[in-house]
């Protein structure tokens, strides 16, 4: 049995990487395949915990190299079972991962190579699907009240992530204008064709 393929929906909040995921784990379920979905932040963990407390209360205070470095620590919490997962044939499919991290930072001023160095020797996805939002001030609804739910942010955010647009197995797709369904029929083919190779060793960052 060949190992499971580890899969990342990466893109600015509200681009539809939360549903997006969800189908593709529905479809993959329905093909007859083991997958398992994980988002990040995950907020059950202990620092997870303490990271939802920073997302929601705008009166918790972390310097920003703080906040990132439990992010990155969130990551590490369940890198070995990630990695346990895609041994025994299991699809991990993820919702934000490491390029989250990075430009969420980076878009604060901090040096993005500072950023990532806590990441490096986590697994690397065999793929990237980046949910590309072309107008930032799209249809698809208001942003929450969280901390980092600003469209000026966003867009700083945005400037980050495009430097990871030609990193190895990254695929960006356009969503404005297009419907969940026409989204998941573009994302499937680049699903399908992971899901063809013979993966091996996990990579790592």
């Amino acid at each position: 049995m060949g190992r499971g393929a580890l899969i990342l929906v990466e893109g600015l909040d509200r681009a539809g990487k939360t549903t997006q995921t969800s189908e593709l784990v529905t479809r993959l379920r329905n093909e007859g395949l083991n997958v398992e979905l994980i988002k990040f932040p995950d907020r059950t963990t202990p620092i997870g915990k303490l990271i939802n407390s920073y997302l929601v209360d705008k009166s918790f205070e972390l310097s920003d190299e703080s906040a990132h470095l439990l992010f990155s620590a969130n990551r590490w919490e369940l890198s070995r079972g990630i990695k346990e997962k895609l041994h025994n044939g299991t699809i991990v499919v993820l919702d934000r991962y490491v390029y989250s991290g990075v430009a969420y930072t980076a878009a604060k001023g901090l040096d993005a190579q500072w950023c990532l160095n806590p990441d490096i020797g986590l697994p690397r996805p065999d793929l990237t699907i980046f949910l590309n939002l072309n107008d930032s001030q799209s249809s698809r609804g208001g942003f929450g009240d969280e901390r980092y739910e600003v469209t000026e942010f966003q867009q700083q955010v945005k400037l980050q992530f495009e430097k990871f647009f030609n990193e190895p197995n990254w695929n960006t797709l356009v969503v404005d204008g297009k419907n969940i369904q026409d989204v998941a029929e573009e994302v499937w083919p680049l699903v399908q064709e992971v899901l063809s190779k013979d993966l091996k060793q996990v990579e790592l960052f």
